[in-house]
């Protein structure tokens, strides 16, 4: 039983949770909120406690005299100063108390960059030691230059024969696949059959971590430095707490990434 959240306002009482799953543009991968823990009135308390103060949500309505409707509720204005407060000064703690469970599936590169994030993260992954149904791969639409102005990442431009690479990446992953099922078909074991598998192999896992810890990852992995196929995903995950925590994830993320559309 978790927070509600009425568009535009903050949530009051505890009601029931509804999941929201996002695909990614190859509809294979996706971003799945499972739970939250908090909201922005949970980072502001944490902040108050220090004053042995406490605040709740102020109550919106429409309507006049005895005849007003309480349509939901919404951070005080000294709240939200509080909190902007805190992001600006650096005071992180308050923002460690909201949590927040996440289940997302990506290609095996790509997790080995978003795992880099460790501080608060917890993280249990499917396991090929003990499961053997079909993998999934990521193949990408067009395949990109590398920028001779950095040492690692990529130009926005494509490479002249991306189409002809890509089908040999396809054709690749289906071999490694046709013997991944003869090794299994031939009593070899998963644990060690998995070893022929390509890094672009999509796998699956929950993570639950902190609101602090996930500005961290999103601000880190939103940034044009960051490999385009992480971005992606930052960007769900973004967009996702934009909802449940407006106020704070405002004030957490830089202002240009909140804008920002990754295509």
């Amino acid at each position: 039983m978790l927070n509600k959240i009425v568009p535009g306002l903050q949530p009051k009482k505890l009601n029931k949770f509804i999941p929201d799953k996002k695909m990614l543009d190859d509809n294979v991968g996706f971003v799945e909120i499972l739970e939250v823990f908090g909201s922005d009135l949970t980072i502001a308390n944490a902040a108050r406690v220090s004053f042995n103060k406490e605040s709740e949500f102020e109550p919106v309505k429409i309507g006049y005299g005895d005849g007003a409707k309480i349509i939901g509720y919404k951070l005080s204005t000294r709240d939200e100063k509080l909190i902007q407060y805190l992001a600006e000064n650096d005071h992180v703690t308050p923002f460690f108390h909201p949590q927040i469970r996440f289940r997302i599936k990506m290609p095996i590169f790509v997790i080995r960059e978003w795992y880099r994030h460790t501080i608060g993260f917890a993280r249990n992954e499917v396991s090929r030691r003990y499961v053997t149904y079909e993998p999934e791969f990521f193949v990408p639409r067009e395949l990109r230059k590398k920028d001779e102005n950095v040492k690692q990442g990529s130009s926005s431009e494509v490479v002249d024969n991306s189409d002809e690479q890509i089908k040999l990446m396809n054709d690749y992953c289906k071999k490694a696949l046709e013997y991944y099922n003869s090794l299994l078909e031939d009593g070899v074991c998963p644990e060690q059959a998995r070893m022929i598998l390509p890094q672009s192999m999509y796998t699956e896992f929950i993570e639950t971590a902190s609101l602090a810890g996930y500005a961290r990852l999103v601000n880190l992995r939103l940034d044009s430095s960051a490999q385009l196929e992480i971005r992606k995903y930052a960007n769900i995950v973004s967009c996702m707490l934009t909802k449940f925590f407006p106020v704070s994830w405002r004030t957490l993320i830089k202002s240009d990434y909140l804008e920002r559309k990754v295509s």
